[in-house]
Protein backbone atom coordinates (compact mmCIF):
# COMPACT_ATOMS: atom_id res chain seq x y z
CA UNK A 1 0.00 0.00 0.00
CA UNK A 2 1.23 3.51 -0.83
CA UNK A 3 0.75 6.39 1.61
CA UNK A 4 0.52 10.02 0.52
CA UNK A 5 1.44 12.93 2.79
CA UNK A 6 -1.08 15.76 2.96
CA UNK A 7 -0.11 19.42 3.27
CA UNK A 8 -0.50 19.30 7.05
CA UNK A 9 1.72 16.24 7.47
CA UNK A 10 -1.09 13.69 7.88
CA UNK A 11 -0.64 10.53 5.81
CA UNK A 12 -3.43 9.06 3.73
CA UNK A 13 -3.48 5.60 2.09
CA UNK A 14 -3.50 6.36 -1.64
CA UNK A 15 -6.00 3.60 -2.42
CA UNK A 16 -9.38 3.68 -0.71
CA UNK A 17 -12.78 2.06 -1.03
CA UNK A 18 -15.61 4.31 -2.19
CA UNK A 19 -19.19 3.53 -1.20
CA UNK A 20 -21.16 5.91 -3.44
CA UNK A 21 -24.37 4.17 -4.59
CA UNK A 22 -23.68 1.23 -2.27
CA UNK A 23 -26.97 0.44 -0.58
CA UNK A 24 -26.97 0.30 3.22
CA UNK A 25 -27.55 -3.46 3.07
CA UNK A 26 -24.43 -3.96 0.93
CA UNK A 27 -22.10 -1.40 2.46
CA UNK A 28 -21.08 -3.11 5.70
CA UNK A 29 -20.07 -6.31 3.88
CA UNK A 30 -18.11 -4.35 1.25
CA UNK A 31 -16.21 -2.39 3.91
CA UNK A 32 -15.51 -5.54 5.93
CA UNK A 33 -14.19 -7.32 2.83
CA UNK A 34 -12.07 -4.35 1.79
CA UNK A 35 -10.36 -4.07 5.15
CA UNK A 36 -9.76 -7.81 5.29
CA UNK A 37 -7.97 -7.80 1.90
CA UNK A 38 -5.78 -4.83 2.74
CA UNK A 39 -7.57 -1.52 2.25
CA UNK A 40 -7.00 1.00 5.03
CA UNK A 41 -8.97 3.96 3.67
CA UNK A 42 -12.77 4.23 3.40
CA UNK A 43 -14.54 7.15 1.72
CA UNK A 44 -18.21 7.85 2.42
CA UNK A 45 -20.51 10.88 2.68
CA UNK A 46 -23.51 12.01 4.67
CA UNK A 47 -25.52 12.15 1.44
CA UNK A 48 -24.77 8.50 0.62
CA UNK A 49 -26.98 7.37 3.50
CA UNK A 50 -24.58 4.60 4.53
CA UNK A 51 -22.24 6.10 7.16
CA UNK A 52 -23.75 3.86 9.86
CA UNK A 53 -23.04 0.77 7.77
CA UNK A 54 -19.48 1.92 7.08
CA UNK A 55 -18.95 1.99 10.84
CA UNK A 56 -20.52 -1.45 11.15
CA UNK A 57 -18.19 -2.83 8.48
CA UNK A 58 -15.10 -1.39 10.16
CA UNK A 59 -16.06 -2.99 13.48
CA UNK A 60 -16.89 -6.33 11.83
CA UNK A 61 -13.48 -6.41 10.15
CA UNK A 62 -11.61 -6.50 13.47
CA UNK A 63 -9.10 -4.00 12.03
CA UNK A 64 -8.19 -1.47 14.71
CA UNK A 65 -9.90 1.91 14.25
CA UNK A 66 -6.54 3.69 14.45
CA UNK A 67 -5.40 1.75 11.39
CA UNK A 68 -8.31 2.88 9.20
CA UNK A 69 -8.39 6.29 7.50
CA UNK A 70 -12.05 7.38 7.53
CA UNK A 71 -13.22 10.14 5.20
CA UNK A 72 -16.70 11.61 4.89
CA UNK A 73 -18.41 14.67 3.43
CA UNK A 74 -20.76 17.39 4.64
CA UNK A 75 -23.88 17.77 2.49
CA UNK A 76 -25.17 21.12 1.22
CA UNK A 77 -28.18 21.36 3.56
CA UNK A 78 -25.75 21.24 6.49
CA UNK A 79 -23.64 24.17 5.22
CA UNK A 80 -23.29 27.13 7.58
CA UNK A 81 -21.02 27.44 10.58
CA UNK A 82 -23.22 25.97 13.33
CA UNK A 83 -24.97 23.52 11.02
CA UNK A 84 -21.64 22.15 9.80
CA UNK A 85 -20.39 21.68 13.37
CA UNK A 86 -23.56 19.67 13.96
CA UNK A 87 -23.02 17.75 10.70
CA UNK A 88 -19.75 16.50 12.17
CA UNK A 89 -21.65 15.22 15.21
CA UNK A 90 -24.23 13.48 13.02
CA UNK A 91 -21.58 11.76 10.93
CA UNK A 92 -19.39 10.62 13.81
CA UNK A 93 -22.39 9.26 15.72
CA UNK A 94 -23.50 7.26 12.69
CA UNK A 95 -19.97 6.00 12.11
CA UNK A 96 -19.57 5.20 15.81
CA UNK A 97 -16.30 7.10 16.18
CA UNK A 98 -15.07 10.22 17.99
CA UNK A 99 -12.77 11.76 15.40
CA UNK A 100 -12.54 11.83 11.62
CA UNK A 101 -9.38 11.51 9.57
CA UNK A 102 -10.69 13.71 6.75
CA UNK A 103 -13.85 15.82 6.52
CA UNK A 104 -14.63 17.59 3.26
CA UNK A 105 -17.37 19.75 1.75
CA UNK A 106 -19.30 17.76 -0.85
CA UNK A 107 -20.06 20.57 -3.35
CA UNK A 108 -18.99 24.19 -3.88
CA UNK A 109 -22.59 25.46 -4.36
CA UNK A 110 -21.66 28.72 -6.12
CA UNK A 111 -25.25 30.05 -5.91
CA UNK A 112 -24.85 30.29 -2.13
CA UNK A 113 -21.13 30.37 -1.67
CA UNK A 114 -21.44 32.39 1.55
CA UNK A 115 -22.79 29.28 3.25
CA UNK A 116 -19.96 27.26 1.70
CA UNK A 117 -17.44 29.65 3.24
CA UNK A 118 -19.19 29.42 6.62
CA UNK A 119 -19.15 25.63 6.39
CA UNK A 120 -15.44 25.59 5.63
CA UNK A 121 -14.75 27.88 8.59
CA UNK A 122 -16.50 25.29 10.75
CA UNK A 123 -14.14 22.66 9.33
CA UNK A 124 -11.23 24.90 10.35
CA UNK A 125 -12.61 24.99 13.90
CA UNK A 126 -13.00 21.21 13.98
CA UNK A 127 -9.40 20.87 12.82
CA UNK A 128 -8.13 23.30 15.47
CA UNK A 129 -10.08 21.42 18.14
CA UNK A 130 -8.53 18.08 17.11
CA UNK A 131 -11.85 16.57 16.08
CA UNK A 132 -10.66 16.03 12.50
CA UNK A 133 -7.11 15.37 11.32
CA UNK A 134 -7.48 17.03 7.91
CA UNK A 135 -10.07 19.04 5.99
CA UNK A 136 -10.82 19.50 2.32
CA UNK A 137 -13.31 19.97 -0.47
CA UNK A 138 -14.90 18.05 -3.30
CA UNK A 139 -15.81 19.07 -6.86
CA UNK A 140 -14.17 22.49 -6.48
CA UNK A 141 -13.01 24.08 -9.73
CA UNK A 142 -10.05 26.54 -9.74
CA UNK A 143 -12.31 29.59 -9.42
CA UNK A 144 -14.06 28.02 -6.43
CA UNK A 145 -10.69 27.35 -4.82
CA UNK A 146 -9.54 30.92 -5.46
CA UNK A 147 -12.53 32.40 -3.68
CA UNK A 148 -12.33 29.91 -0.81
CA UNK A 149 -8.65 30.70 -0.23
CA UNK A 150 -9.38 34.44 -0.22
CA UNK A 151 -11.92 34.10 2.59
CA UNK A 152 -10.49 31.33 4.79
CA UNK A 153 -7.22 30.58 6.55
CA UNK A 154 -6.37 26.91 5.96
CA UNK A 155 -5.60 25.49 2.52
CA UNK A 156 -7.66 22.34 1.89
CA UNK A 157 -5.65 19.14 2.18
CA UNK A 158 -7.69 17.35 -0.53
CA UNK A 159 -9.91 18.19 -3.49
CA UNK A 160 -11.93 15.16 -4.60
CA UNK A 161 -13.01 15.45 -8.24
CA UNK A 162 -14.30 13.34 -11.13
CA UNK A 163 -11.12 11.96 -12.67
CA UNK A 164 -10.64 9.00 -15.00
CA UNK A 165 -8.91 8.50 -18.37
CA UNK A 166 -11.81 10.06 -20.31
CA UNK A 167 -11.98 13.15 -18.06
CA UNK A 168 -8.72 14.06 -16.35
CA UNK A 169 -9.36 17.75 -15.55
CA UNK A 170 -5.72 18.86 -15.95
CA UNK A 171 -6.52 22.48 -15.13
CA UNK A 172 -8.03 21.45 -11.78
CA UNK A 173 -5.09 19.17 -11.05
CA UNK A 174 -2.71 22.04 -11.81
CA UNK A 175 -4.60 24.41 -9.52
CA UNK A 176 -4.60 21.81 -6.75
CA UNK A 177 -0.86 21.25 -7.12
CA UNK A 178 -0.15 24.99 -7.13
CA UNK A 179 -1.81 25.26 -3.72
CA UNK A 180 -0.35 22.04 -2.30
CA UNK A 181 -3.75 20.30 -2.41
CA UNK A 182 -3.86 16.55 -3.06
CA UNK A 183 -6.04 15.55 -6.01
CA UNK A 184 -8.33 12.67 -5.09
CA UNK A 185 -10.15 10.88 -7.90
CA UNK A 186 -13.75 9.83 -7.59
CA UNK A 187 -14.80 7.42 -10.31
CA UNK A 188 -11.11 6.57 -11.00
CA UNK A 189 -12.07 3.54 -13.11
CA UNK A 190 -14.71 5.50 -15.02
CA UNK A 191 -17.75 4.11 -13.24
CA UNK A 192 -19.57 7.36 -13.94
CA UNK A 193 -19.30 6.50 -17.65
CA UNK A 194 -21.36 3.35 -17.21
CA UNK A 195 -23.47 3.77 -14.04
CA UNK A 196 -27.13 3.07 -14.87
CA UNK A 197 -29.31 6.13 -15.07
CA UNK A 198 -26.56 8.51 -16.19
CA UNK A 199 -27.48 8.51 -19.88
CA UNK A 200 -27.11 6.21 -22.87
CA UNK A 201 -24.80 8.23 -25.12
CA UNK A 202 -21.57 7.59 -23.22
CA UNK A 203 -18.58 5.43 -23.99
CA UNK A 204 -17.51 3.22 -21.09
CA UNK A 205 -13.86 3.78 -20.30
CA UNK A 206 -13.77 0.18 -19.08
CA UNK A 207 -14.18 -0.93 -22.71
CA UNK A 208 -11.47 1.32 -24.14
CA UNK A 209 -9.21 -0.54 -26.60
CA UNK A 210 -6.00 1.21 -25.51
CA UNK A 211 -6.57 0.32 -21.87
CA UNK A 212 -7.49 -3.25 -22.85
CA UNK A 213 -4.23 -3.60 -24.78
CA UNK A 214 -2.14 -2.31 -21.88
CA UNK A 215 -4.05 -4.52 -19.44
CA UNK A 216 -3.41 -7.62 -21.55
CA UNK A 217 0.31 -6.82 -21.70
CA UNK A 218 0.50 -6.72 -17.90
CA UNK A 219 -2.01 -9.54 -17.35
CA UNK A 220 -4.14 -7.17 -15.36
CA UNK A 221 -7.72 -5.93 -15.70
CA UNK A 222 -8.65 -2.56 -17.22
CA UNK A 223 -9.68 -1.38 -13.75
CA UNK A 224 -6.28 -2.31 -12.32
CA UNK A 225 -4.52 -0.44 -15.12
CA UNK A 226 -6.59 2.70 -14.51
CA UNK A 227 -5.93 2.58 -10.79
CA UNK A 228 -2.21 2.10 -11.39
CA UNK A 229 -2.29 5.07 -13.78
CA UNK A 230 -3.79 7.25 -11.08
CA UNK A 231 -1.35 6.05 -8.43
CA UNK A 232 1.67 6.66 -10.66
CA UNK A 233 0.46 10.22 -11.13
CA UNK A 234 0.57 10.63 -7.34
CA UNK A 235 -3.20 10.81 -6.87
CA UNK A 236 -5.49 9.31 -4.28
CA UNK A 237 -7.94 6.89 -5.92
CA UNK A 238 -11.15 5.57 -4.37
CA UNK A 239 -12.79 2.92 -6.57
CA UNK A 240 -16.26 1.75 -5.60
CA UNK A 241 -17.35 -1.87 -5.60
CA UNK A 242 -19.57 -4.20 -3.57
CA UNK A 243 -18.29 -7.33 -5.36
CA UNK A 244 -15.74 -9.17 -3.15
CA UNK A 245 -13.72 -10.37 -6.15
CA UNK A 246 -13.50 -6.88 -7.64
CA UNK A 247 -12.74 -5.32 -4.27
CA UNK A 248 -9.75 -7.65 -3.94
CA UNK A 249 -8.73 -7.13 -7.57
CA UNK A 250 -8.76 -3.34 -7.16
CA UNK A 251 -6.39 -3.67 -4.22
CA UNK A 252 -3.94 -5.79 -6.23
CA UNK A 253 -2.26 -2.92 -8.05
CA UNK A 254 1.10 -2.65 -6.31
CA UNK A 255 3.02 -5.42 -8.09
CA UNK A 256 3.44 -3.81 -11.52
CA UNK A 257 4.36 -0.50 -13.11
CA UNK A 258 3.15 1.19 -16.26
CA UNK A 259 5.89 2.48 -18.54
CA UNK A 260 6.12 6.19 -19.22
CA UNK A 261 4.83 5.49 -22.72
CA UNK A 262 1.82 3.61 -21.38
CA UNK A 263 1.04 6.41 -18.95
CA UNK A 264 1.26 8.91 -21.82
CA UNK A 265 -1.09 6.82 -23.97
CA UNK A 266 -3.68 6.75 -21.20
CA UNK A 267 -3.18 10.48 -20.64
CA UNK A 268 -4.02 10.94 -24.31
CA UNK A 269 -7.49 9.40 -23.89
CA UNK A 270 -8.84 12.50 -22.14
CA UNK A 271 -11.91 13.78 -24.02
CA UNK A 272 -12.42 16.87 -21.86
CA UNK A 273 -16.08 15.83 -21.53
CA UNK A 274 -17.54 15.57 -18.05
CA UNK A 275 -19.70 12.53 -17.29
CA UNK A 276 -20.85 13.54 -13.82
CA UNK A 277 -22.69 16.71 -12.77
CA UNK A 278 -21.20 20.13 -13.45
CA UNK A 279 -20.27 21.79 -10.12
CA UNK A 280 -21.25 25.21 -11.50
CA UNK A 281 -24.81 24.21 -12.37
CA UNK A 282 -27.39 24.54 -9.57
CA UNK A 283 -29.29 21.40 -8.62
CA UNK A 284 -31.65 22.89 -6.09
CA UNK A 285 -33.89 19.84 -5.71
CA UNK A 286 -30.91 17.64 -4.89
CA UNK A 287 -29.27 20.32 -2.75
CA UNK A 288 -32.45 20.50 -0.64
CA UNK A 289 -32.03 16.92 0.55
CA UNK A 290 -32.02 16.82 4.34
CA UNK A 291 -29.54 14.63 6.20
CA UNK A 292 -31.26 12.78 9.06
CA UNK A 293 -30.04 12.86 12.62
CA UNK A 294 -28.01 9.98 13.96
Amino acid sequence: MIDLTLNNGVTLPALGLGVFQSSPDETAAAVETALQVGYRHIDTAAAYGNERQVGDGIRRSDVDRDDVFIETKVWVTDYGYDKTLHAFEKSTRKLGIDTLDLLILHQPVPTRFDTTIAAYKALETLLADGKVRAIGVSNFMPHHLDRLLQETDIVPAVNQIELHPYFAQPEVQEANAAHGILTQAWSPIGGITFYPGWGDQRRSVMDDATIAEIAARHRKSPAQVMLRWGLQHGRSVIPKSINPTRIAENCDVFDFDLSSGEVARIDGLDTGVRSGPDPDKPREELFAREIPEA
